[in-house]
This record gives C-alpha cells, structure tokens and sequence, in this order.
C-alpha cells in the first residue's frame, strides 16, 4: 500500500529547517508527499473562513500519515503551528490520520518537548500517534543514520498503523 503523505511545517520561516526535516522523515515512508508549508498560509491563519488553509486543513484530513514539524521555541511548538491546529475540530478533527510529532532544537535540553506539548495536542484533534515524538538536532537531522535509530524502532508500526486506519475511518 501506498501511504498519503503530508509534511505540516510550522516554521516562521518560509522553506526551513523545519521543512526539510519534515521531508526527511516524510521521505523514510514515501517517494512522494504532499508539503504545507504554514507561513505561506499568512494571515488566512489568524480566523476561520480562509479557502488556502480550508485547503491545507482538507489536505491533513485525507492523508493516512501527517509529520508535524515545529522548531522548538520558549521549550514547546511554534505559534503559528497552534493557529493551524486551532482550524480542526477537537476530538475528530483529525480522526483517521497518522500523526508524528516531530520538533528541531539546538540541543537536548527540550527533547521531551514532542512528546509532552505536541502529541497530546494531536491526540486531543483525533489523530493517532502511535510513536513517540521525534526530537532531532536542527544541525544533524539530515546527517546519514540520523533517523536509523527511530525507524528501527517505530518505522513499522508507523507504516501498520497509517495503513489500517485510513481505510476503516474512510468506511465509518
């Protein structure tokens, strides 16, 4: 099966390091994928009503897999990636779709920041994440083998998981 891949990057910064290591890990599941890169959203972002995010919203909801990728800031997401997720309904807004936190930082003082402020945001919208969150080093995310470690971890129940549920949410 061929997953429906998006990268979500919630950088200020158009075409980041956030993005590209979105496609870094985007890239360990498919060969192509589709890329939202938040900051073009501009000020669409800041209500509701807005035909580029509804589209970029509608491109999260159909895909089986989503990487959800913010710079760490003051230790937690980006803002910009909270007037995203604000746009999806709380408790469904997100059902079906394969979630993976994914936050860059300069160091590992915040590695924990994925897994106790992102994940719990997606889970709250309805997405699955069956992993825990990913925190790499926004200097080395791209280095050979950075990924090896978590792929051989979770890799296979990222593909499983993304695989199973699109179809049974798609019928329910």
């Amino acid at each position: 099966m061929t997953l429906n891949v998006t990268v979500v990057a919630g950088n200020p910064k158009p075409d980041s390091k956030t993005l590209d290591a979105g496609r870094v890990v985007a890239r360990a599941f498919a060969e192509r994928w589709n890329e939202i890169d938040l900051v073009t959203l501009g000020p669409g972002l800041m209500g509701w009503g807005d035909q580029a995010v509804g589209d970029a919203v509608a491109t999260v909801k159909s895909s089986d897999l989503v990487v959800i990728a913010s710079p760490t800031f003051k230790a937690t997401y980006s803002g910009i990636l909270k007037l995203f997720l604000d746009q999806f309904e709380t408790g469904d807004g997100m059902a079906g779709v394969t979630a993976i936190p994914l936050m860059l930082g300069a160091g590992p003082a915040h590695f924990m920041a994925p897994e106790l402020l992102l994940k719990p945001v997606l889970v709250e919208l309805g997405a699955t994440t069956p992993t825990q969150g990913l925190y790499l080093s926004d200097k080395h995310y791209a280095d050979e083998g950075a990924l090896d470690a978590w792929l051989a971890r979770w890799g296979a129940s990222v593909t499983a998981v993304a695989g199973a549920i699109r179809p049974v949410a798609a019928g329910a």
